[in-house]
């Protein structure tokens, strides 16, 4: 089983695939505690239940930006999140004694066949795909809109997904 983050402080989409098959998505909600440790606390406790219901065998996260985009994050909520990415990765590491790997958004979506073009939004194009497909269960605020998490939790099913067909790659070529 592969279990797929995609991390960020305010709210960590999860994913469990099994043979590319979604056995568990769901989303931490990080957005009212205020303390960089008490939100890996609080993550801590939901991986550690995780791991009580499913056999994990790899682990992988979405990885953190590592440039600067014309209208996007800054220096210091870059620095947080590489921070919080690495606190997280540490957790992974002490509950399942598995040191996680990383997929890049973009590697993530191309693995799955996700094209984003140009001027698209590509938390908008992952999205209409769960949508079309009806894979994860997606809530609406009363005003229509999409929940946040739930791009979050789809992202978390892309990242695992990717894990799952780099690791049938390497199998493939390491028989």
């Amino acid at each position: 089983m592969i279990l797929g983050l995609d991390v960020s402080t305010s709210i960590i989409g999860v994913c469990v695939l099994e043979n590319n098959k979604i056995l568990y998505s769901n989303y931490i909600d990080l957005r009212k505690i205020g303390n960089f440790f008490a939100k890996a606390e609080k993550t801590r406790t939901v991986l550690e239940e995780i791991k009580k219901g499913f056999k994990i065998e790899h682990i992988y996260i979405e990885e953190a930006l590592m440039f600067f985009r014309r209208g996007g994050s800054t220096a210091k909520t870059m620095s947080l999140l590489q921070r919080f990415n690495g606190a997280i990765s540490w957790l992974c590491y002490k509950i399942y004694g598995i040191e996680p790997g990383y997929v890049t958004p973009n590697g993530a979506r191309s693995k799955c066949g996700i094209k984003v073009r140009k001027g698209q939004k590509a938390k908008a194009v992952v999205m209409d795909h769960f949508v079309d497909t009806g894979e994860i269960e997606i809530s609406y605020t009363r005003n229509g809109n999409i929940q946040k998490y739930c791009y979050d939790m789809a992202d978390a099913v892309i990242v695992a997904r990717a894990a799952y067909y780099l690791l049938s790659e390497m199998q493939q070529n390491n028989p």
